[in-house]
This record gives structure tokens, sequence and C-alpha cells, in this order.
């Protein structure tokens, strides 16, 4: 037993170096030494497979390295390196170790140099290290890498990668990447048709991309098709979309019929067969009409000098009755009836959300139309007063959110300080207002109108003075920076949906206000009958005061909402008077019902006219407000008609 533990010793002793010599990079290189060197698509395989399947930590940058052409043979033994330049003399770098271990002349060295085409099957190679990398970022960039540009190559490393992922995240992302991958590159029917059917109801846009492609067709001269072509449908010419013109082209393309040369070109032929002053045995001067040209034309066709052109040739009769079809580029029949089946169900869900996308973008503007009006439809439907600057308020509260924003720069608490400054600030304006210029204008519309008007311009044109003609930033908290996605067909920013919630919340207080209140109800009264409330006790005047600094204050504060996506610019309440005025009108005069519908009424409208043509928001801007004439003339109290002295102004 003693004499065979030194035997059994050096048996292990020899398997370890045996075991070691195979797990070095070098040998492993040197035992494919005539692959690597001449390496070509048919031989890099086998190099490759034995690289990875050695599990070595530098096979990743020799990988690189010779993809890059940083690789160098030594002429005399054959071992391979990398180099570094140093003079006339290059230092020979270990493989596996990166250090020096010694030098040599060029003329010494060999550089391997790699074809493109097997330079990509190493990129191909070295996508499954990256992917496997324990490092999850690098995981994460080959993942983006494949999506930017994806490649027949990465599947199998894809499938590789997936079972080893230990991030839930990443494998998710990795199973979803390799069935459009398997889509689109696998040879496999079974599979592809197996991948396709995963995605059914699928709304994401990677999806579409890869399915689309599947489903190309193009239309061809169906006389003589092959049995096997995949046709997606037969087509007749004149119907569908598939004029003659293309069905006579398809037919020259196949060789069975000649182009009758048009007008241009027979004149270019009659030129090129001038000979002795005659065409066609025809003077020239006797061509001064096309009927004479074409008796020339003929002539010369009866002489074979030219090609064929018949006068009463017709397009439709020489493609009627001719098969015509449209073939799909893709060959395998039941893949192509799984995309079409699968994008059918796709497009189905995508018109049902986009409906529901257009839903929310109609409530997002009506809600922004009815912080904006809220305040008009008070003091217009209260006061009966048509007042201009309303607009400049708007203005007049964003820049204040703008100046308190340059005084707390944290923008969550400076925002929530914004909406209470810029309703002070636009309450007191409009008090000023009321008290200097309007309270002696009541019952002169026309006055009033001119008045505000003026009074908007010269508030524009302050602001100007004091912030300049450049937009201002009115910037969102961080957490308002987002938007919800519910998937890739419907979202909207949490902005707006923020502003959505204002605008609810302003609805619940006036209502609280109008309904709950003393003042709501001196101002019910003095809407009602103003004569009657003052005889109550009700001054009329102080509640005209207060109930213009409302609207005014109001608007105030839609200013610092719409400020936070809209630009801050002298002129942007000049956007939204108009819509104001239309809002309140369309909904009914000093009513917050009205107004709430008038709001929801524009604003579907206008998204409405938007998605029907969506290359000219200004068509649809005119659009809606000739609809907006045409409701007014046949219900010209707007939708909740008001009682009392607004309904009489």
């Amino acid at each position: 037993m003693r004499r065979l533990l030194p035997a059994v010793l050096a048996i292990f002793l020899c398997a370890l170096s045996v075991s070691a010599q195979e797990l070095n990079l070098q040998t492993i290189l040197q035992n494919n030494a005539a692959a690597v060197e001449k390496a070509s698509r048919k031989t890099v395989d086998t190099v490759l497979q034995e690289l990875v399947n050695s599990g070595l930590e530098t096979v990743p940058v020799f990988l690189e390295r010779w993809r890059e052409k940083e690789v160098w043979q030594r002429k005399s033994d054959g071992l391979y390196f990398y180099v570094d330049p140093v003079g006339d003399t290059y230092s020979l770098i270990d493989l596996s170790t990166e250090q020096i271990v010694s030098s040599a002349t060029k003329k010494e060295l060999k550089q391997l140099k790699p074809n493109s085409g097997v330079r990509s099957i190493i990129a191909a190679a070295l996508v499954q290290f990256q992917l496997s990398d324990p490092n999850v970022n690098r995981r994460l960039d080959a993942l983006n890498a494949i999506e930017r540009d994806p490649e027949e190559s990465h599947l199998a490393a894809l499938r590789a990668a997936i079972d080893g992922e230990p991030d839930d995240a990443l494998r998710a992302r990795k199973s979803r990447l390799e069935r459009l991958l398997t889509i689109t590159f696998d040879t496999n029917s079974d599979a592809r048709v197996k991948a396709i059917e995963g995605f059914a109801g699928d709304l994401g846009v990677d999806v579409r991309a890869v399915l689309n492609p599947v489903l190309v067709s193009k239309p061809v001269y169906a006389k003589g098709l092959s049995t096997d072509a995949n046709v997606a449908e037969n087509l007749i010419p004149g119907k569908d979309g598939f004029t003659f013109a293309q069905a006579y082209a398809l037919m020259v393309q196949a060789g069975q019929t000649t182009e009758q040369p048009n007008v241009a070109a027979r004149k270019a032929l009659l030129v090129a067969n001038l000979a002795d002053g005659q065409i066609g045995g025809i003077a020239t001067h006797q061509l001064g009409n096309q009927d004479a040209r074409d008796r020339a034309y003929l002539a010369l066709v009866a002489q074979g000098a030219v090609p064929e052109w018949r006068p009463d040739f017709l397009v439709s009769q020489v493609v009627a009755g001719q098969p015509f079809a449209r073939v799909y580029a893709e060959k395998d029949r039941l893949v192509t009836d799984a995309a079409s089946a699968v994008l059918m169900s796709i497009n189905t869900r995508v018109g049902v959300f986009s409906t529901f996308d257009l839903i929310l973008d109609g409530l997002s503007l009506a809600s922004i139309y009815f912080l904006a009006a809220i305040g008009l439809a008070i003091t217009f439907g209260v006061m009966g007063v048509i007042n201009m600057a309303h607009g400049e308020f708007i203005m007049m509260g964003a820049y204040t959110g703008y100046v308190v924003q340059q005084i707390i720069p944290d923008y969550t608490i400076s925002i929530l300080v914004a909406l209470p400054a810029a309703f002070a600030v636009t309450f007191l304006a409009g008090i000023a207002m009321e008290r200097l210029v309007i309270r002696w204008l009541y019952s002169r519309p026309l006055e009033t109108l001119l008045a505000t008007f003026g009074i908007s311009i010269a508030l524009q044109q302050l602001a100007k003075n004091i912030f300049g003609t450049q937009a201002r930033p009115l910037t969102s908290p961080g957490w308002l920076d987002k938007a919800w996605v519910m998937n890739d067909v419907v979202s909207i920013s949490y902005i707006r949906i923020a502003i959505f919630v204002l605008a609810l919340g302003f609805l619940g207080l006036l209502l609280f206000i109008l309904n709950r209140t003393r003042l709501g109800l001196e101002v019910r009264a003095v809407t009602q009958n103003s004569r009657m409330a003052a005889s109550m006790g009700i001054n009329p005047d102080r509640i005209n005061m207060l109930t213009f600094g409302l609207g005014s204050g109001i608007a105030g504060i839609a200013g610092v909402a719409i400020g936070l996506y809209a630009k801050v610019t002298s002129e942007m309440g000049a956007d939204y008077i108009v819509q104001s005025f239309m809002t309140v009108v369309v909904g009914g005069v000093g009513n917050i019902w009205g107004t709430l519908l008038g709001a929801g009424m524009i604003g579907f409208l206008q998204k409405g006219i938007e998605w029907l043509n969506p290359s000219n928001t200004l068509a649809a801007q005119t659009y809606m407000i000739i609809f907006i004439i045409i409701f007014i003339q046949f219900r010209p109290k707007g939708i909740i008609a008001l009682k009392g002295r607004a309904a009489g102004a």
C-alpha cells in the first residue's frame, strides 16, 4: 500500500498539470493554431467553442482584442501575445497575466487580422459573455445593445443567458427579447408561431415593430406564380386601391407586354429617324400637328424602325382578366397567419386604448380651460362685465410663481407658497381694477370691453418692462416631472393630473362657497335681483368688488398651474382669453356647472379635431370656433341657461 501511494500522487499531480494546461489560454490557441492563424467563418466556431467552454476570465478580453486586430504571433515559436510598441521594438504581453514577458522586432511578429465575417462571429461570442457578466450594469448594457441592433447571432447567446439570470426584471427582458428574435431569425416554424402567439394582445411598440415586417407584401403578376408562394390576397385592377396603371406596370415588369411609348418618347424617336427632311416618308413641314406626327410614327412602326404603338391602346383592356396577387415576403404561411391574427388583436386593443388616451387628453385640456375660465364665469355671470384683461390675471399669477421660485429654491415648497401668493396678488389687483375702473362702467358693456382691453395691453407691456420678452421658467417639482404610463399607448404627465385634481378641488370649493356660505348666498341674491338684494340689507357694490376679486384671484392660481407646463411670457394670457370666453358662453353665463360642461365640450372637441387633423392644430382651433358659432345659433344661452340679472344682460 505504501508503495502505491507515490504512484497515485504522481498520477494526481500529472492530472493537475494536464488540467492546468488545458485551462491555459495559450494552450487552447496552440491546439487550434491553424484555425486561429487563418480564421474563417467555417473554422472559427471550433476555437470559440473551446474558449467559451474553458471558463477562463481572460477569454472576453482576448476576444475583444482579437476582434480589434490587437493579437500578434511570434514567428519563431508560434506563441500569441498582445504587444506594446516601444520605439523599434515591440513589448510582448502575456495573454493571461497581461504582463510584459519579452520583446521582439516587427519582423519577428505576425499580426492576426480576422476579416469582417470572423469579427462579427467573435462579436456574437462576446455578447454571451456580456449577457452573463457578474456586473448587472454590463448585462443591462449588452441587452440594450441587442435591442438597438439585433442580429441572428444574438439569439443563441440570449437563450443561453436566460436561465442563469439572477435578476427577475432582467430575466423577463431577456425572455421577451429572445421571443422577439425568435420571430425574426429562428428557422423553426413551430417556434416562431409559438413566439408570435405569446404576444397576443401585447401593446408593446417593439412587438408591432417585429410583426409588421413579417406581414410585408408586394403586388405581383400572378400568372405562373410558384405554388409555394405565400399569397396574401388576390388583386383585381381598379378595386381596393389597386390601379390599372399598377397592374400594367407589373405586366411590363414580368415581360407579358411591352410598354407603350408616350408622346415625349415618340417625339424623340421621330427626331432620331429624321432623314432627308422626311420622317416615315412624310416631309417635316407637314408634321405641324399631333395627328400628322402620329401617322409618321405609325409609318416607322410599319418599317420596324421604332417600338410598336397603338393609338387605341387602353391600359384597362390590357390588364382585364389578368391574374394579380399580393404575396408575402415571408414564405411560411403558418407564420404569417399567426402574425396576422395576433396583430389584429393588438390593433383592436390599440384602438381601445387610443380612445382612452384621447379621453384623458380631452379631460386634461378641459381641466385647463375650466381653471382659466372659472374666474371669468364668476365675474361675467354675477356682474355682466366683459373683462378682456382676464388673461393678464392668469399671466400675473404665473409670474408670481416665478418670483416665488427665485426666493424659495425648493420647488415643492415654492409651488405650495406660490398658489396662495398668486391668489393674493391677483385678488388685490382685481379689487383695484374694479374700484378704479369697472365700478364706473356698469351697464355699459362696450365701454367696459374697450377699457379692459386697454388695461390688458398695459399689463402686458408692464410685464415686458419688468421681466423682459424672453420666456421665464416656472419649474415643477421633481415628483411632477414624470408621467403615469399605463402601457405603450396610454400615458399622461403628472402635471396634467395635478391640474385636473386642482380643477376638481376648485369646483368643490366654489360650490361650497356659493351654496354653504353667507358670501355665496349674497352673491346668488345679487345675481338673481340686485335691487331686491339691496332692499334686504345686502351691499351690491361690496359684493361686486369681492366677486371680481375672487374671479381674478382664481385666474392667478390658474396661471401658476398653467405656467408649470406652458411658457411664461407677457402674452401667455392672450392664449387663453378666447377659450375662456368660449367656455363661459357655451356652458352658460354665470353658472359653475355650465362652465364645467363648456370646458369639457371645448376640450374634447379640440382634441377630437386635432386627432382627425394632427398636422394642423391651427385648423383644429378654426374648426372648433366655427362649430361653437353654429352651436350658439341654436342655443344662444349656452348649455345651462342662467336666470336673473346675468340672463337678462
